[in-house]
């Protein structure tokens, strides 16, 4: 109701909030997309090459950071600021679904424009606190730290190849027709109906 009022009264025919879109927005709002920048196309991209989730990411970051930074015009707890937090990290889609992976960096992406927007400590807080976000995230999708580990889901036919004590044949027969460096093999679900099983291969790339 306080947003509300501060939006529709206004004194000498300007509206309160918006003379405050000065200097410090724009800084905070280029920080804060040359952030998103770095994390989508510097680490996303160039890790995963998927570009069709480039406009969901940018879009989300710019609405959280300007709703945020009108709410933080008013009167807000930090309940409150979590709660917003809260509901837009939670949003799912309905027509298709979203990795794991995804949901992390849209995570990320929303966190960025939260931060950016009520950071109290200026400019300098606000690359501080980016750059902490960015440099954790380019390490733990590096191979500095370890290992990068991808999973793929493979039906499978030769199901006597299954057991434990015949795991050692069933890994080179699988590197030889994937043409990956699978190191190790889940068995998910045998069919011995069709003689054939779902298994999830791991490989290091």
């Amino acid at each position: 109701m306080l947003l509300l009022q501060q939006l529709t009264t206004h004194s000498t025919g300007t509206y309160p909030l918006f003379t405050d879109l000065n200097l410090n927005f724009l800084i905070r709002l280029g920080i804060d997309l040359a952030a998103v920048l770095i994390l989508v196309r510097g680490i996303y991209y160039r890790t995963y090459r998927r570009a069709d989730l480039f406009l969901t990411f940018f879009s989300f970051n710019f609405i959280i950071f300007l709703i945020s930074f009108l709410l933080n015009k008013v009167e807000m707890s930090m309940g409150a600021a979590f709660g917003l937090f809260a509901v837009f990290s939670m949003l799912r889609y309905r027509t298709e679904s979203i990795s794991l992976k995804d949901m992390t960096y849209l995570f990320l992406v929303i966190a960025l424009g939260l931060i950016s927007a009520i950071s109290k400590g200026g400019g300098v807080e606000q690359l501080l606190f980016n750059g902490v976000i960015l440099t954790v995230t380019f390490l733990l999708e590096s191979p500095m730290l370890m290992k990068k580990e991808s999973a793929q889901l493979v039906y499978y036919e030769r199901i006597e190849l299954i057991p434990p004590q015949q795991r050692d044949e069933l890994l080179s027969d699988l590197r030889i027709r994937t043409g990956l460096n699978v190191h190790r093999v889940e068995v998910n679900e045998i069919d011995l109906l069709k003689d054939a099983a779902r298994l999830t291969v791991y490989y290091y790339q």
